[in-house]
C-alpha cells in the first residue's frame, strides 16, 4: 500500500503563518474562507500545509489579512541565512507554535498589557517554576 507524501516544509510554514496572522486578528478559518470564496476545511488544509496555496491565491490571503506576501515566507527552512550555515539555525519555530495556538495567543496579548516590569518578571519565574525550568 503506498504510502502518501509528508508535505513539503515550505507549504508547512506558510500555512502556519497564515494561521498564525489569522489567529492574531482574531479572524476564525470560516471568515477567512468566505473571504476567499472557499469552505473552511480548505483552509485547515492550507494551514496545514497539506495543499499548496498558489500564488494568486496568497496573494489574496495577504490582502485580507493585511500583510505583505513576504510575511509567509520569514524564517522559512532553506532561507539563504540558513543555507549558508553562519551562526545557528533559526530557533523560531517553538515561538509561531506558541502564538499559533489559541492559549499563546491569549497569554500573550494579556502579558504584554501588564504595566509592571516586576510583575511580567514574577510572572515569568511563575511559568519556569510550573513547567520545571531552574530559575
Amino acid at each position: 500500500m503506498p504510502s502518501k507524501k509528508a508535505p513539503n516544509p515550505i507549504d508547512v510554514h506558510v500555512g502556519s503563518r497564515v494561521r498564525l496572522r489569522r489567529m492574531m486578528l482574531g479572524m476564525s478559518q470560516e471568515k477567512l474562507g468566505e473571504s476567499l470564496g472557499i469552505t473552511f476545511q480548505q483552509i485547515q488544509k492550507y494551514e496545514k500545509g497539506t495543499n499548496r496555496i498558489g500564488a494568486s491565491r496568497l496573494q489574496h490571503i495577504a490582502t485580507i489579512l493585511k500583510v505583505p506576501v513576504a510575511f509567509f515566507f520569514e524564517d522559512a527552512p532553506g532561507t539563504p541565512e540558513e543555507a549558508e550555515g553562519f551562526g545557528e539555525a533559526q530557533p523560531t519555530s517553538y515561538v509561531v507554535d506558541f502564538l499559533s495556538s489559541s492559549e499563546g495567543l491569549s497569554l500573550n496579548k494579556a502579558f504584554v498589557r501588564i504595566d509592571d516590569p516586576k510583575v511580567r518578571r514574577r510572572i515569568v519565574d511563575l511559568v519556569r517554576s510550573l513547567a520545571g525550568d531552574e530559575l
